[in-house]
């Protein structure tokens, strides 16, 4: 059995949303009552570390029986679908800087299942060969110019916020793209030896394939050690309550996530990069459906 994937939703708005993923979702009460081919849709951005997670708890979901949905959205609209219950979850929420304008907005209308992962960390990220250390002493690297990922993901706005507060950066720029294009953005500098900086983030596969730092932060624009939590709509413990108890008892380390992500990067199906990462983590699958077995 495959997931089902849907395009990528990043610019659906309004009633858009609701009109595309009508059905997607479990909160119809029809499907959340049946015993077999239960659906499950859980919504994720596009970035590499949401691409690995929401694909192996997707696959563990599956393996029990459910019929599972993949959802990427751009970062707002995720949240505002878990919110509304337009999807039943997501493992994507990186607390308490990144995510920190979402959560406090729909934080009342969703359910927060907790930490899935420890350690995360955002800011920027620069090869180990540039003879620089801190954001307080950039000058003219890399053209005045910081390669970022998607508009409005959180290491960018942080990013926007440091151009204003670090004194040095007054007259730098963000050059927005998306994740992908801002691995290969780094790739292409490391093979040629020049300066970049980018808005990183770990866990991330770029750490275990390159010698890359992160520049002090001493004004702490981008905030210390972060955790991502899981987080689903309300109901659904009710609707889906061995579902729901797999989602609250998933938790990995960044070593784990790296892996997956590596495989994905280094040519894998996600979906395959799941399945053999599943198959060598036994235990922990286990520990995440102890007690959630589909009747």
């Amino acid at each position: 059995m495959k997931f089902k994937k849907i395009k990528s939703l990043g610019l659906v708005v309004g009633l858009g949303l609701s009109a595309i993923l009508a059905g997607c979702g479990s909160s119809d009460s029809n499907s959340a009552n049946s015993s077999k081919n239960e659906k499950i849709n859980l919504a994720y951005v596009e970035w590499d570390t949401e691409v690995a997670s929401t694909n192996v708890i997707g696959k563990v979901l599956e393996d029990m029986g459910y019929d599972v949905t993949l959802t990427p959205l751009d970062n707002a609209i995720m949240w505002e679908a878990v919110s509304k219950g337009e999807a039943d979850g997501m493992v994507a929420g990186w607390l308490p800087n990144t995510h920190a304008a979402q959560y406090a907005k729909y934080k009342d209308s969703l359910e927060d299942l907790g930490t899935n992962l420890k350690g995360a960390k955002v800011g920027l990220v620069v090869p180990a060969y540039m003879d620089v250390d801190s954001i307080s002493d950039l000058k003219k690297e890399a053209n005045s110019t910081i390669t970022g990922i998607e508009p409005g993901a959180g290491v960018v706005a942080a990013t926007e916020k440091a151009l204003k507060n670090y004194d040095n950066l007054t007259s730098w720029n963000v050059k927005t793209s998306s994740s992908g294009a801002m691995t290969v953005a780094l790739s292409k500098a490391i093979k040629d030896k020049k300066d970049i900086i980018v808005t990183g983030w770990s866990p991330h596969w770029m750490f275990q394939k390159y010698d890359l730092k992160y520049l002090d932060d001493p004004k702490e624009i981008y905030g210390k050690e972060e955790s991502i939590h899981t987080f689903a709509r309300k109901d659904l413990k009710k609707d889906s309550p061995e579902a729901y108890k797999v989602l609250d008892q998933f938790h990995w380390s960044t070593k784990d996530m790296e892996q997956v992500m590596l495989d994905i990067a280094d040519g894998k199906d996600p979906e395959e990069a799941a399945e053999d990462w599943i198959k060598d983590n036994q235990d922990k699958v286990d520990s995440w459906t102890k007690d959630a077995v589909k009747k």
